[in-house]
């Protein structure tokens, strides 16, 4: 490299007359580092300090006890964005670190910046043809006028002051880093955003009123006397344009710089403490920028007195302009590592705030209320938000007072709810409404249904407007109540709904009684099982639920479908059967028909699927081809095969909540017969009326098929359904013996209800546990799988 720059002497010798030899290689070698290494080097040095000691005062903050920190850490590059720290520099930093005192008060600096800022953008070249001209002043309203007089009157003077500092000693030949020093200690008693926003305005005065002579000397003769008075070159307007187009990167930079500065020291000093180990590393960078962007403002000061110095005259602003670009990229840097640092502090606080707010919320539901109010503007957080609710009824807006001193029945999901489920739920819910209407033609239910739509994280939702389009498309059709925007709900609120209701995106429902109580942490199964027959949905109404219940045909397909609840009669026998295998479904059902037409009894079959949807499309196309081949029956409506499925482990997940996964349920052992059946291929169900015979795996098909040789000649005397039973078990079996049962809980979606240990069905021996991952290659279907939550 450095034999590049010596190659390269012709590029800058010009520099040599002003800088020097040494000075001006060092310029053309800093030129051909790379950006990221030369972005906080000292032109002279290559490298600036900053002592840890000085993150004490940083931005006005200072830790919990009051103290100084004691701490000589250095911080390496990767760890502040880029900043280099090295002992043989400590000297010149001491210097700097010196001269900053800051005293008790305390200036309110952001009006301050407001009105250099506009000073600043609206001085230009034309102001005839400038859109910064039209811009809004910052100062129209009186009460902002009197507050900016206010701040004004308390720094005016420290204003002027820094700027006859750089002006004078800019003119005189001084070094940049000796004025800026300079500037350091006439503004030592403010806090470094207070220096910088001071030092802005210092260069606002001297640069306002510069190009407020250059707009106006054609039309004021005052201002073209004051431009000529002060060798303002108005009439040169190449040297005006290298000016404007020169600096206007630089000064954007320097508000940029500037801005971020004053809004870390905004920072509430309740979350962000020099305490803080890593806080108080990635803070401490703050010196460095308020260095250099009063370094630059100098050098901005230094090419406008040097414009005005030599009159109208022709200048070599090549020097110059390499200078102010430098410190542009330099700034930028500095720029892109205060706002990284801003993303890290806003990220500290909101996390600080959300365990806050989270333990409130803890708090509040621990507590006895009145009413249910309080517990619902917790969730569902307005703020300004008036009408937080859609009526699903009527599409309005409507505030959470319409649910005052109700049962409510939150349907917590985030947007991708099976369509299946929410059909069965509709269903139940409008036919619920229906049976509770008045005479007055309204419903008189005694609870309401809200959906309160997950979107985590919530920035995704205003990222992606796909995720928009689906909320909407999916609370369009919903009858009860929605939360008008998944915005609403808040980040510590998301958290609660999963440290407390074991919510992990898929649906549940947690009931809140009229005072805000938990009546239910999801009674989603309670509505799969017995629909509004559950209210109120406590444990104890579940509990009385199941006292009534015993192993019929009855509860197993209860309020799915009439046609096989019609079927239901002393007289009639029944298969339910499933699987996913199309020729064992032929074998099966021929064979079975034959039986029954040879033994004289009426037999109804139904084909109800299988539980995985991640072969969904499949279990269709099987079901297509019953019906077609007139098999038996089957269910044309994929939801119906879903809410079977989900009822079946909604009762086995509600007597695994309530404490009843023994051996000795009998309701218990025949859905854990079912549902580890399924997991094996083929099952079948047979019933006489209500009652249920038998539920047996695929050996089923080979105990029918052998009818004719085997238990045929018993029929008549043990009967078709003891003739068969006798049969498959003391025979089949023997053969093929017993399977072993086999359950897949998902771990994600049922959270803290799987039990602790399960017995097998057959041999009541004590099962062992595994762990399992599966894949059915394709993410829609994967979402879907197992999306059952008890």
């Amino acid at each position: 490299m450095f034999s590049k720059g010596l190659a390269e002497f012709n590029e800058w010798e010009v520099n040599i007359p002003t800088h020097g030899f040494l000075k001006a290689l060092t310029h053309q070698l800093l030129m051909r580092l790379p950006l990221h290494k030369v972005q906080f080097m000292l032109p002279e040095t290559a490298r600036i300090i900053l002592n840890a000691p000085s993150a004490t005062q940083l931005a006005g903050h200072s830790s919990r006890d009051g103290k100084t920190p004691r701490t000589t850490e250095m911080v390496p590059a990767t760890s502040t964005g880029g900043l280099t720290m090295s002992s043989d520099e400590s000297m010149m930093l001491k210097l700097i670190q010196q001269t900053h005192s800051p005293d008790a008060r305390e200036v309110q600096v952001r009006g301050l910046l407001s009105l250099v800022e506009d000073i600043l953008d609206r001085a230009t070249l034309d102001s005839d043809d400038s859109n910064a001209s039209m811009l809004p002043l910052p100062t129209e309203d009186k009460l902002m006028q009197s507050s900016m007089m206010s701040v004004l009157d308390s720094v005016s003077y420290a204003i002027d002051r820094v700027a006859c500092e750089i002006a004078y000693k800019s003119l005189t030949g001084s070094d940049a880093h000796e004025i800026t020093m300079s500037v350091f200690e006439h503004l030592s008693s403010f806090h470094w955003h207070g220096k910088l926003v001071l030092t802005l305005a210092a260069f606002a005065l001297n640069y306002g009123e510069f190009w407020l002579l250059v707009q106006f000397h054609s039309k004021n003769q005052l201002a073209k006397s004051l431009a000529m008075l002060k060798l303002v070159p108005v009439q040169n307007r190449v040297t005006l344009e290298s000016v404007s187009h020169g600096l206007n990167d630089l000064i954007r930079e320097m508000k940029s710089v500037t801005a971020c500065v004053v809004e870390l020291s905004e920072l509430p000093d309740r979350y962000i403490t020099l305490d803080d180990p890593h806080l108080s590393r990635i803070i401490s960078t703050i010196p460095i920028a308020v260095y250099w962007t009063i370094r630059s403002i100098v050098a901005c000061i230094s090419q406008i007195n040097m414009i005005t110095a030599m009159g109208h005259e022709m200048m070599n602003t090549q020097m110059d302009s390499w200078e102010t670009s430098m410190l542009a990229n330099k700034l930028k840097n500095i720029h892109d590592h205060l706002a990284e640092t801003l993303r890290l502090c806003y990220r500290h606080i909101e996390k600080q705030r959300s365990s806050e707010s989270l333990k409130m919320l803890h708090s509040l539901f621990d507590t006895t209320h009145i009413d249910n109010m309080k517990i619902l503007t917790a969730l569902v957080h307005p703020k300004n938000h008036t009408t937080p609710l859609q009526d699903g009824s009527t599409k309005r807006k409507v505030h959470l007072d319409v649910l005052r001193r109700k049962t409510v029945l939150l349907l917590i999901s985030d947007l991708n709810i099976l369509e299946d489920e929410l059909s069965i739920f509709e269903q139940i819910y409008t036919e619920s409404r229906r049976n509770l209407q008045g005479i007055d033609g309204k419903s008189h239910m005694p609870y309401e249904v809200v959906w309160v739509p997950i979107v985590d994280p919530i920035e995704d939702y205003e990222r992606y407007p796909s995720l928009q389009n689906k909320f909407e498309a999916l609370r369009e059709p919903m009858p009860w109540y929605t939360v008008d925007s998944p915005k609403l709900i808040e980040r510590h609120v998301v958290e609660f709904m999963r440290e407390r209701w074991h919510f992990m995106n898929k649906p549940i429902l947690v009931v809140l009684d009229p005072q805000g109580n938990e009546a239910s942490l999801n009674a989603l199964h309670m509505i799969w099982i017995w629909g509004t027959e559950a209210f109120p949905f406590t444990r104890a109404r579940e509990e009385e639920l199941w006292r009534r219940e015993t192993l019929t045909l009855n509860l197993i397909v209860d309020g799915i479908d009439s046609v096989i609840f019609n079927w239901i009669n002393p007289e009639n026998y029944i298969f339910l059967y499933g699987g996913d295998d199309l020729d064992w479904i032929r074998r099966f059902t021929m064979a079975a028909k034959a039986t029954a037409k040879d033994s004289n009894v009426k037999l109804e079959m139904a084909y109800v699927g299988k539980r995985n949807h991640s072969h969904r499309e499949h279990i269709r196309r099987i079901s297509e081809a019953v019906r077609a081949e007139n098999l038996s029956h089957s269910w044309a409506e994929p939801a119906l095969m879903w809410f079977f499925w989900a009822r079946l482990e909604s009762m086995l997940y509600s007597k695994i909540q309530l404490g009843k996964a023994d051996d000795h349920d009998e309701v218990m052992q025949g859905i854990k017969k079912i549902l580890s059946y399924d997991k094996l291929g083929g099952w079948a169900l047979l019933s006489k009326g209500p009652e249920i015979v038998m539920i047996t795996h695929g050996a089923i098909e080979r105990t029918v098929t052998v009818y004719d040789r085997t238990w045929k000649t018993h029929v008549p005397t043990k009967g078709y359904t003891k003739a068969m039973y006798d049969h498959h078990h003391d025979e089949i079996l023997r053969e093929t013996g017993k399977p072993c049962s086999h359950f897949d809980f998902h771990i994600t979606a049922r959270s803290g209800r799987i039990p602790e240990k399960m017995n097998c069905f057959d041999c009541h021996r004590p099962m062992e546990k595994y762990m399992s991952f599966a894949c059915c290659h394709d993410d829609k279907l994967l979402d879907q799988d197992e999306n059952y939550n008890f």
